[in-house]
């Protein structure tokens, strides 16, 4: 694959709600809003196609994995806008039919379904929100491997929102030569305002990196309030572009020359001893 030494990107911020064809269309107008400035990378957040009101909804959306209409949709929508289209999340058949993978699915610009990957790390947690308590694992199983992908820009690699919290993650996307990494997320309000710019620059510093990070921002239908905040940072931790709350995009420039730059200037991600 031919390099570029520039990419423009574009991370979608939703709020995504209970149902199916509102939330596909959401995701149409903002794919045409971004290429339509330029950009050829969108990543899209987690949940983008459903914040289920209950699981049962979220199961029957589930496809398996190459096969079903929401793939069809993002296969479509990629090729018409010769776009690169990073499918934060939605659910993936499993063999066990109670319960499903969080996968991120990417589009090349041909529509042509070029990486999965299923979410490692499920977030089980008791937060004092409106939900009070998180269990992932009671829906989801959970992937075992990381994954990376050639892009006409560099190594893209793949993480999902919990993803965030563990670098030794990140550690062995960097290792396998990601040089961008996408957070697609919905992270919650209220771990958001304590941890949400804090973990997207630490990811994108100690791994000299690009980090595209798409995230839910709102109150959804089923009574979840998410961050918001989506937000591209380069590999010095500066954040490009941010968005509040609310639907909508920000974009950024990607540049081959400044990650080179970050990399040779200040070689710690060579200097690892462990």
């Amino acid at each position: 694959m031919k390099r570029i030494n520039q990419m423009s990107v574009a991370a979608i911020q939703m709020v995504s709600s209970d149902q199916l064809a509102e939330n596909l269309a959401v995701v149409e107008k903002r794919v045409v809003d971004a290429v339509t400035r330029g950009a050829k990378l969108l990543v899209l957040p987690e949940n983008f196609a459903l914040m289920a009101s209950k699981y049962k909804q979220l199961l029957s959306i589930a496809e398996p994995l190459g096969v079903g209409p929401i793939q069809d949709f993002l296969s479509k929508l990629s090729r018409r806008h010769a776009c690169w289209i990073v499918a934060g999340s939605m659910p993936i058949r499993t063999a066990d039919k109670n319960k499903v993978y969080a996968s991120c699915l990417v589009y090349n610009e041909y529509g042509e379904q070029v990486a999965h990957y299923h979410k490692v790390h499920l977030f089980d947690a008791d937060i004092a929100d409106e939900k009070g308590s998180y269990r992932e694992s009671d829906r989801f199983l959970a992937g075992d491997k990381t994954v990376v992908v050639e892009t006409p820009f560099g190594v893209l690699g793949l993480s999902i929102c919990y993803d965030l919290r563990f670098p030794e993650l990140y550690r062995e996307l960097l290792d396998k030569g990601a040089e961008v990494v996408v957070a697609p997320s919905a992270f919650t309000a209220l771990t958001g305002r304590a941890h949400w710019s804090l973990l997207c620059r630490a990811r994108a510093v100690e791994n000299a990196c690009y980090l595209i990070a798409a995230n839910q921002g709102g109150v959804h239908a089923n009574g979840r309030s998410t961050y918001g905040h989506s937000m591209i940072v380069d590999p010095w931790g500066n954040v490009l572009s941010e968005l509040e709350l609310g639907e909508g995009i920000c974009t950024a420039t990607l540049n081959q020359s400044e990650l080179k730059k970050v990399r040779t200037s200040l070689p710690a991600i060579q200097h690892r001893q462990l």
